[in-house]
Order: structure tokens, then C-alpha cells, then sequence
């Protein structure tokens, strides 16, 4: 499993994957990465430890992500988040949480925000079809407004290559992220342990029509691959 990682074209950052005690939710059907977790806090925090060391600062800002949402990691790994921070200088950092976390991204904020660092909060919407989003892929968001989902969040993933999608919808969907929040990551279907499968039909309208619209936008990033980032079991 490979963890550390540097993202050098868009928005140009430093990328670690921890290990927190586990998604709360668990039940998105396309979803295995809630796997990595461990109920050993000390193990998690030699772990995320030896991680966060390979932090060098080079581009002052840092996305932290972990199979999960980042109030789900041991208080012990976020005070090492922020001491990393202020040692190696990090100004922005780039976490994720599920939309039932949103209450507590305020005070989240507040607490880096008293150390220089601006929080940029991702939510994994996967779709702003409401309907596909809660009956076929089970995300647990109760809100059906992008405006409102946007509300606490900076940014958003979508998730493509499902059956049913076109690329009228995918499209649809980037520019609904675009209009709703600062950045937009688009992930591609990949094989998984989830009854959930790619779709080659959808896979194939997105590259032939979507992606190259999208390719160059900055505020855009695209992972055909789930480890295209650099992290997670990197082949």
C-alpha cells in the first residue's frame, strides 16, 4: 500500500493516505476502501506517523485522506496533522468527510484556521441525480439542493462509468460541481469487492466525449484509474 504521494499538475500538493478507525456510514455500495481501518489507535498513529514524516512542504499545501472521513481519524493522528503543518509550513489542506460529518466542519475549520492553515473540505457526492445517488448507490445524503450540499463543503467527487449514465449526465454533473464548489475530482468505476461493477458503455462516452472537455480545466481532476493520485495499492 503505498501512502505518500506528490500531485504535480493541478493544483500542485503533497497527497497521504492514513488509517483512521473506519467509515461510520459503510454503506455505499460501490465502495471497499472503508477496509483500511484499525480500532488500534496506537498502531494507526506508528503508521500515519511514519506517513506524515515523508511530508517535505515543498508546495505548502497537503491533502490528507483516509478510506473515510477525516473526523474519523484518532485525535492523536490529527495532532500530528497540524504539527506537521506547522513544521513543514502546509498553508492549505485538503481533507474529505461524508455529509454526516458536516456539523462539525465549522469548529474543524476554526482549529486549523488558528494555525494559518485554510481547511478545504471534499464531500463525495458521486452524482447530483438524487434519485441514482440514495436508491442505487446508497450514499446517505438527505439533501437533494447542490446549493445546500455545497453549503460546508469546498469541493466535491463524482463518480463515473456506472450503468445508466451518459454522457449527457456526466457532463451534467461536472458542470453542476463547477457551478456549486471550488474544485470537482471525477473518479472512473473501478473493479472493486462491491456488487457495484463498471459500465464499459459509460466508461467508454466519457473518454470519447467527456474528458477531453474537461482535461485541461484546473479546477478539474480526473483519476481513470482510483490510484492515479499516487496512493492505495499502486500497481
Amino acid at each position: 500500500m503505498t501512502r505518500y504521494s506528490v500531485i504535480e499538475d493541478k493544483n500542485p500538493r503533497e497527497i497521504v493516505l492514513l488509517r483512521g478507525r473506519g467509515c461510520a456510514w459503510k454503506r455505499c455500495r460501490f465502495c471497499d476502501y472503508h477496509l483500511d481501518a484499525s480500532r488500534d489507535e496506537q498502531a494507526n498513529l506508528t503508521l500515519n506517523r511514519a506517513v506524515l514524516a515523508q511530508v517535505t512542504g515543498q508546495y505548502g499545501r497537503l491533502e490528507a485522506i483516509n478510506s473515510g472521513s477525516f473526523a474519523e481519524l484518532d485525535e492523536s493522528t490529527i495532532r500530528e496533522v497540524e504539527r506537521v503543518c506547522r513544521e513543514k509550513g502546509i498553508r492549505d489542506l485538503y481533507i474529505e468527510s461524508h455529509w454526516l460529518f458536516r456539523k462539525t466542519l465549522a469548529a474543524l475549520r476554526a482549529r486549523f484556521a488558528e494555525q494559518g492553515v485554510t481547511l478545504h473540505v471534499k464531500i463525495g457526492v458521486e452524482t447530483f441525480d438524487a434519485d441514482y445517488r440514495e436508491r442505487v448507490l446508497d450514499k446517505g445524503i438527505d439533501e437533494t439542493d447542490p446549493a445546500k450540499i455545497a453549503a460546508d463543503f469546498d469541493d466535491c467527487c463524482l463518480l463515473f462509468g456506472l450503468a445508466g449514465q451518459t454522457a449527457d449526465s456526466m457532463r451534467h454533473d461536472i458542470e453542476t460541481g463547477l457551478a456549486h464548489f471550488d474544485r470537482v475530482c471525477v473518479n472512473i468505476m473501478v473493479p472493486n469487492t462491491t456488487p457495484i461493477r463498471p459500465d464499459d458503455t459509460s466508461r467508454a462516452a466519457f473518454v470519447r466525449e467527456v474528458y477531453p472537455l474537461y482535461r485541461d480545466n484546473p479546477r478539474v481532476d480526473i483519476l481513470l484509474e482510483n490510484t492515479d493520485f499516487g496512493v492505495g495499492e499502486v500497481k
